[in-house]
């Protein structure tokens, strides 16, 4: 059995010519078994007509705010308690401006603002108009309200040019529905969880700083690891050469006093903490504003010490399930033990770091350690640890 069963799905539809892909969306999710319903802005009717949608639903297609009928039964607010999952395909700048500024001025958006159902955008539109910071901020507003973008991906576009804009496939969509249904009988499911990982990088000049050999794989394999039981999932990635997992809302940060302030800010909201970032203990004390000059033989670098940021969590947030990573050259498991303890920890996750070992690495080898509790996981594919380590977390999470 599908697990879009009698689910209760809402397709919204916006004013864009990738509007005609949604008529096969909604038959793939018919086809599994859904009920649906479609809500069409004014625009999205010029683009594909409301008979189609209704002819493949069996029901009417909701487009006016103030229609008589519908608001008789405060149609809006009925529509918005009806779904168990809403999305939007396609989701124009405009629509998603509107969103993001918690604006009810059309059926749609206020059925967005009237909601407490999962929301799914799949946004669509010129390359420019998305590149643009007034289109990304916006973006950004709605990832932090827990709504979900999906894509865009890139390509050929109804314009003539390429780039990032083109919605995802009918078929994508389905699936990334279906996923949202599926990961709700996950043990993480409605739990967020938040995950530090790469490097931090403290400059000396402007062309020169201090970091470390953290590639940020396992961190990222971590957060889609925790994407998977159900989570939503807040990685903060120092600078590396990696990109998000799907559904994984990303904030870049650079030095561990940035990685610092953002780490605290979104713990306040978080269930689940785990620091797997190599953030660099110290930074230079002064920071030059030009590139420095070699002048002499030796230079000395004063350096200051940088704020502890997995400390400072759990003892803010003690009631948050804290997670700490250790990389070790020496005594891997009596230096972690005493991390776990001295950081207040709920648990530890420590790795033996050297040559052709552990940072810059697709294979590791951990001890995951609790009070009371000890695993060790032999050398693998890091994508197959975290699965590992992500369900030691999500079963002492839960038993906690």
């Amino acid at each position: 059995m599908s697990d879009l069963n009698n689910k209760q799905i809402l397709i919204g539809i916006s004013g864009g010519i990738a509007a005609y892909k949604t008529a096969e969306l909604v038959r793939l999710l018919i086809k599994k078994g859904a009920n649906v319903r479609v809500c069409m802005t004014k625009a999205a009717v010029k683009f594909i007509t409301p008979l189609t949608l209704q002819a493949l639903t069996g029901n009417p297609v909701a487009t006016d705010l103030l229609d008589p009928e519908a608001e008789a039964a405060m149609g809006h607010i009925e529509l918005a308690r009806w779904a168990d999952l809403i999305m939007i395909a396609p989701a124009t700048a405009d629509l998603i401006a509107r969103i993001a500024g918690g604006h009810a001025d059309d059926l749609l958006t206020t059925i967005c603002l009237a909601t407490e159902a999962p929301l799914h955008i799949a946004p669509a539109m010129n390359r420019v108009m998305w590149d643009n910071p007034a289109t990304q901020e916006n973006c950004k507003n709605l990832q932090q309200r827990n709504i979900t973008l999906h894509g865009p991906a890139n390509g050929e576009q109804a314009c003539g040019e390429t780039g990032a804009g083109r919605m995802l496939e009918a078929l994508e969509l389905a699936k990334i529905i279906e996923a949202e249904f599926a990961s709700q009988a996950k043990p993480l499911a409605g739990k967020t969880v938040l995950i530090t990982a790469g490097p931090t990088r403290e400059a000396i000049d402007p062309v020169r700083f201090i970091s470390n050999r953290s590639s940020g794989k396992m961190g990222y394999a971590i957060a889609k690891a925790a994407k998977e039981l159900g989570a939503n999932v807040t990685l903060i990635s120092g600078p590396v050469a990696l990109e998000a997992p799907e559904g994984v809302h990303r904030e870049l940060v650079e030095s561990a006093k940035e990685m610092h302030r953002e780490t605290l800010k979104q713990a306040k909201s978080a269930d689940i903490f785990i620091a797997t970032a190599a953030v660099s203990d110290y930074s230079p004390a002064n920071v030059a504003n030009q590139k420095i000059k070699k002048t002499e033989d030796k230079f000395s670098l004063a350096l200051n010490y940088n704020p502890d940021i997995l400390f400072d969590v759990s003892h803010a947030f003690p009631d948050l399930f804290s997670v700490g990573f250790a990389a070790e050259t020496e005594d891997l498991i009596k230096h972690a033990q005493g991390k776990l303890k001295r950081k207040k920890l709920d648990m530890i996750v420590a790795n033996p770091v050297g040559k052709d070992q552990g940072f810059d690495q697709d294979t590791n080898q951990v001890e995951v350690i609790w009070q009371g509790g000890h695993i060790s996981l032999p050398e693998k594919d890091k994508a197959e640890l975290a699965v590992e380590i992500m369900s030691i977390v999500s079963q002492q999470f839960n038993d906690k």
